[in-house]
């Protein structure tokens, strides 16, 4: 494992711990070199599973744009990268399951809505009038008065 502060190949592992359900192994590490500490994940590689975009279009599941797109709507918020990571694996895992090959776009943003709401209500909102493409305050406000009635 190269350093990604320093290039060096040569580490040494300090800590692993199952993660993500026993899915996946989480490894902490500390250059030989610079001495600084970093972690790796080790992962099951699965069968991509295909996004349906909204004109048709098909491309590859990247759990970077869900980790993104929850990192903007959590931005300023009292949530750690920790809960960011484990939130995105949920969602990952929950695809993983529910869908075998194809997944429309729609349904990947109803269930990070989903997972965000259970998380920090804030961060939801952000992420539903984005994802939503809420067009004037109305249509805000009338999401938030959902919300509340929950």
């Amino acid at each position: 494992m190269k350093c990604p502060f320093c290039s060096h190949k040569e580490d040494k592992v300090i800590d692993s711990r199952s993660s993500e359900e026993g899915r996946s192994i989480r490894r902490r590490r500390e250059c030989l070199n610079c001495r600084r500490r970093f972690t790796t994940y080790e992962n099951i590689e699965e069968v991509s599973l295909m996004v349906i975009k909204k004109d048709g279009r098909r491309q590859p599941f990247d759990r970077k744009k869900i980790l993104a797109g929850i990192k903007k709507a959590c931005e300023k918020r009292p949530i750690s990268t920790q809960q960011l990571e484990e939130l995105t694996d949920k969602i990952e895992y929950t695809l993983q399951t529910k869908f075998e090959k194809e997944v429309d776009a729609s349904q990947i943003g109803e269930l990070v809505m989903e997972f965000l709401y259970g998380l920090d209500e804030v961060a939801y909102v952000r992420f539903a009038s984005v994802y939503r493409q809420f067009r004037d305050i109305n249509q805000f406000m009338k999401e938030l008065r959902t919300l509340l009635n929950k």
